[in-house]
């Protein structure tokens, strides 16, 4: 028993000798939180060169806006017209387009993969004359604002692991997502908002779950995890005063507890002490900025009909497309939407048109409202899912219904604003839409796009952790300079 109690003993004064050792750095860096103008000239540059807070080069963004349809929309009921499925309906796929790749556990087992063409009509638009669904009349109108990327691939055939591979660069969980790393690289530009808010909404269809690793911080800073906004009348819990408490108790409450956390960290120099400090700190300006941002009873008439009126119903794609643009207006560096609802393996036709008539007139309108405002060229747009879908119908095919399983080797997605080249269409696959043949683009080269868009370089924006140096993009990625302006 003393033999413990002499190790305790030994044991917390290491501690103690190495927390007072890192004192005089703990105290900098506390104050530079405390008085966030301390030090201008940004953060400490480590052995890539990269300074946290700074970017790499002049950015051509500021901040990002991900509209993520979350359960996979098809690319071909949407972006990548493909006629030859129609002529070719009901015949087996042949094996020497599929080439023997990998199929889901839904599909593994069919005898035959009877091809199947879209039951909606595609029409040429704009000057780039790309083909558009009918189910999109609305983002048809932007065309020549959008680049539209045809040969986007993934590894992950499976939900979860997709989604998370895209949201974080890894198809497993614990690291950081987009955001978080968005926050690290580039801070806030708006204290009393967090750099990264997180808004999520449900169609009619299968609804693929959302979870909090998604926007998750993983090993950085729990700073920099993401702020979820819910659609009740609390869109942040817990942010309002307790019932018996004003807004001057809350500060010397506040004022109390960092003089506790400052005495915390003296004594055990956990940079933790220090994020709490923070989060304390942001939440208490947020009571008075989230709910001035998040009102949109004085938006004027016009706006709400560019929308849509569903842009009134909190919780809905509508609404969050709006609380997105006035996010990113205030200085929100990244805003992720997560549309629910796309996971189309049966009864396609009835369920991609509930989801695109969701989605089609709020995307458009968002990108129409930024670039009305001045604010496109410097706010990034991205919409699309995880993987695409196959050309293949899931199970049978009647005259008014099928579905199409997991496709991970070809989809579509659409990018404007923020240096991107508008009005073309990069990339192209086989007339079976199912193998790219032109100008693939991987996830890791989609997020190294992203962030050179916003001045960082995927290859400097490191973080060391457990012995190993962690990016966004893993050990891969490149940056896709065709379609940069």
């Amino acid at each position: 028993m003393e033999k413990e109690i002499l190790e305790h003993y030994l044991s917390f004064n290491r501690r103690r000798f190495l927390s007072k050792l890192s004192l005089g750095i703990g105290s900098v860096a506390l104050g530079s939180l405390l008085i966030p103008d301390l030090f201008k000239d940004g953060g400490t540059t480590d052995e890539t060169g990269f300074t946290p807070g700074i970017p790499s080069f002049a950015p051509k963004a500021k901040r990002v806006i991900y509209l993520f349809q979350n359960g996979a929309p098809s690319q071909l009921e949407s972006f990548d017209y493909k006629p030859k499925l129609r002529e070719m309906a009901g015949q087996n796929l042949p094996p020497s387009v599929r080439g023997g790749q990998r199929l889901t556990g839904f599909t593994a087992l069919q005898a035959n993969l009877p091809l199947v063409g879209s039951f909606t009509n595609f029409q040429q638009y704009g000057e780039s004359r790309a083909w558009i669904s009918d189910l999109f009349p609305h983002t048809a109108k932007i065309v020549d604002d959008l680049c539209i990327i045809r040969s986007m691939h993934t590894e992950a055939i499976n939900h979860d692991p997709a989604i998370t591979f895209f949201q974080t660069g890894s198809q497993q969980g614990n690291r950081p997502s987009m955001g978080a790393w968005l926050s690290y690289g580039l801070g806030s530009e708006n204290k009393n908002l967090p750099a990264f808010t997180v808004l999520i909404s449900r169609g009619r269809g299968n609804a693929q779950g959302v979870y909090s690793k998604l926007w998750s911080n993983g090993f950085l800073d729990s700073i920099h995890q993401g702020v979820q906004f819910s659609k009740g009348e609390d869109p942040v819990l817990y942010l309002k005063d307790p019932d018996g408490m004003n807004k001057a108790d809350r500060r010397k409450m506040l004022d109390k507890l960092s003089t506790l956390n400052e005495l915390a960290y003296e004594e055990l120099g956990d940079p933790e002490i220090n994020s709490k400090i923070r989060q304390y700190e942001m939440a208490y300006r947020m009571q008075t900025a989230v709910p001035e941002t998040l009102n949109i009873s004085e938006e004027p008439d016009d706006i709400i009909k560019l929308y849509g009126t569903e842009c009134m119903v909190p919780g809905t794609f509508a609404a969050n497309c709006l609380l997105a643009r006035k996010l990113s207006e205030n200085g929100v560096r990244f805003v992720q939407l997560y549309h629910q609802g796309w996971d189309q393996h049966a009864d396609l036709p009835r369920d991609i048109s509930w989801q695109a008539k969701d989605v089609d007139q709020a995307s458009a309108a968002l990108v129409t409202d930024l670039k009305q405002r001045g604010l496109l060229d410097e706010t990034l747009v991205i919409w699309g899912g995880e993987f695409g879908r196959t050309n293949f119908s899931q199970g049978p095919v009647t005259k008014d219904n099928y579905g199409r399983d997991h496709h991970p080797r070809c989809f579509s997605i659409w990018m404007a604003g923020g240096g991107i080249k508008p009005g073309i269409v990069y990339g192209e696959t086989d007339e079976f839409g199912y193998n790219i043949i032109r100008n693939p683009v991987h996830v890791h080269d989609f997020h190294a796009t992203v962030l050179n868009q916003l001045g960082l370089d995927h290859e400097k924006l490191i973080f060391k952790h457990l012995g190993r140096r962690f990016r966004l993009t893993d050990v891969a990625g490149k940056v896709v300079r065709d379609i940069i302006s």
